[in-house]
């Protein structure tokens, strides 16, 4: 069952509070033990564990940020002392590859074209850049064994910084790809762009 608690007009940071205290009210029910959050500086995840610690909810909490090299040679988005306080408050922060992009990308950058991975990160798009983040880290962290693909989980995503889309996901791998199930919509942007 697909259920949308809350749309919001625009896309956009300014939705990253209400986004996160709906996934957070969802978690309340008890039955999810992973919420799996895209934050590319801690920022958004640093929020997150502040109202689970708040409604005291003790979850798996996965944090899935940009790989090394994503805005640039060598960068990192996630400063490393924000990364060890996020471990230290409980959470896991995976580092890596993004699912629906990966070599694929540098392939298209570098020769032009696309592939068929881009061309599901682009439908999925079309619901909402959050939706395609959303199912993008569920699979990344599946992948890393942060997560187990028979257990539903509270993704929250959204595009650069914040968030605006938060989701009840049912997890697969990469590998097991078109397994996954999107279970309930709990808010995203009416407007996608």
């Amino acid at each position: 069952m697909v259920i949308i608690v809350k749309l919001f007009e625009k896309p956009g940071k300014e939705n990253t509070d209400e986004t996160l205290r709906i996934a957070v009210e969802r978690a309340k029910k008890g039955d999810i033990k992973s919420i799996v959050v895209a934050s590319s500086t801690g920022e958004t995840a640093k929020k997150l564990l502040d109202l689970l610690e708040k409604e005291k909810l003790n979850l798996n909490v996965v944090v899935v940020t940009y790989h090394q090299g994503f805005h640039g040679e060598d960068k990192i988005s996630m400063p490393p002392e924000v990364e060890e306080e996020l471990k230290k408050r409980g959470a896991k922060v995976f580092r890596g590859t993004h699912a629906l992009s990966g070599v694929e990308r540098g392939i298209s950058n570098k020769l032009g074209g696309y592939g068929p991975v881009q061309v599901i990160a682009e439908t999925l798009r079309t619901f909402g850049h959050g939706v395609k983040v959303c199912y993008e880290i569920v699979v990344m962290a599946c992948d890393a064994g942060l997560i187990k693909a028979k257990e539903e989980v509270i993704a929250i995503g959204g595009r650069g910084r914040g968030a605006d889309t938060a989701m009840v996901i049912k997890p697969a791998n990469m590998n097991t790809f078109f397994n996954i199930e999107a279970r309930e919509i709990l808010c995203m942007p009416r407007l996608k762009k």
